[in-house]
Parts: C-alpha cells; sequence; structure tokens
C-alpha cells in the first residue's frame, strides 16, 4: 500500500500544527497515513565540523530512511519570525546532506496554523518557494488562521479552510 508521511516542524508538545496534521490525516482515505512527530528525530544544530566528525545523527538516519520510503508528504509549519521554525529547518538541513533531495521528487502538501488570524501565511509561503529545491512536488499549500475558532471536537467546522483542506487532500491522494 502506498504510504503519506505527516508531520508537523513544530517541537512544541502543544503544537496546533502537530493537532492539524491529525485532523487532515483523517481526509485521506485510500493511502497509509503515518503521522511523525519531530520530537522523535531529534539532532545538534547542523554543522559541517560536526558533520564531519561525528557524521549523522541515528535519529536523521532513521528518519531519512523512513522518508525514503515515502509516496507522498504533509507538512504543517508553525511561523516563528516570518519562516519555518529552527527545529524544522534544521532537519531539513541533516536530511539534505545524507545524498538525495529530502522529498524525492514526492507529492507534497504545505500546511500552516496560527492562532492569529494570517495562519503562519509568511512560513507558508517560504516553505512553498523553496521546497522544490529539496525535491518537493508541490501539490498546494494552505494556512489557517484563528486555529481555535476553526476547530471542533477535534475536527474542521465546515467552510471554506475545510473545504480548501479536504480539496488537497483528495489532489495529494490522486498523485501518490
Amino acid at each position: 500500500m502506498k504510504k503519506i508521511i505527516a508531520f508537523s516542524g513544530s517541537n512544541s508538545s502543544q503544537s496546533i500544527n502537530q493537532q492539524l496534521i491529525t485532523i487532515v490525516a483523517k481526509y485521506i482515505k485510500n493511502v497509509e497515513v503515518e503521522i511523525i512527530d519531530l520530537r522523535d528525530y531529534p539532532a545538534a544544530v547542523y554543522s559541517i565540523d560536526d558533520e564531519i566528525k561525528n557524521g549523522f545523527p541515528s535519529t536523521i538516519e532513521g528518519l531519512h530512511e523512513k522518508i525514503g520510503k515515502a509516496d507522498g508528504f504533509i507538512v504543517s509549519s508553525p511561523e516563528h519570525n516570518g519562516s519555518m521554525p529552527a527545529v524544522l529547518k534544521n532537519t531539513i538541513d541533516w536530511l539534505s546532506r545524507m545524498g538525495r533531495k529530502v522529498f524525492n521528487e514526492k507529492p507534497t502538501v504545505f500546511l500552516s496554523t496560527s492562532p492569529g488570524p494570517r495562519g503562519g501565511m509568511s512560513a507558508l509561503q517560504h516553505l512553498l518557494a523553496i521546497m522544490p529545491y529539496q525535491g518537493a512536488d508541490v501539490i498546494g499549500g494552505h494556512s489557517i488562521g484563528s486555529f481555535q475558532d476553526k476547530i471542533a471536537n477535534g475536527e474542521l467546522i465546515k467552510g471554506e479552510d475545510r473545504d480548501k483542506i479536504i480539496s488537497l487532500m483528495e489532489a495529494l491522494e490522486a498523485k501518490v
């Protein structure tokens, strides 16, 4: 069976982006979705000196292997100072050194959410612009502003955001 790896770019135990990943994964019907948490793949801040001296962290090697077997991806990132969080950037920096583009030219959907009205739009725009260089075959992206107002009982409430997310998940599933 085909597999989509879904994760947030957050290392917060209370991440609303990780919550969003859990919600949107339910909209994938005919492809297995494995939700992972970047907190399970810690690594020191990337440094070429560290790479030369110590090699790759075993956690990153395991993540690299897992990503290599995936047929598609869903990534939801918070916004930290107008861009992706350091943990997501660091993970990508390590993975990019391991001999292939991170997303393997596989279909990928990027999402973002925040408590504020813009929903992490700046981070999302940054990801959509740069991740094709890391091998993401970008299907699309969407940011959900005012996250707490858009969910009820662990589900997206009916409306424009939910419709857009369902459409993106259907497009991803079709491309996988």
